[in-house]
């Protein structure tokens, strides 16, 4: 017997995190910890400063 990957609906990224912001509300946690970052590498780093340099928010 061979277990095949059985594909769900497709959905929109905007969908996505809409369920999710719902999950949180229902579940009463909204502020999760961010991880410490403290074993990054430095190509993860400076991504990360590139990401931030632009604007953006990881």
């Amino acid at each position: 017997m061979t277990m095949g990957l059985k594909t769900s609906r497709r959905i929109t990224l905007e969908a996505l995190g809409a369920d999710i912001e719902r999950r949180r509300a229902d579940s009463g946690v909204t502020d999760l910890p961010r991880n410490s970052g403290e074993r990054r590498t430095e190509s993860k780093r400076a991504l990360l400063e590139a990401i931030k340099a632009v604007g953006g928010k990881w």
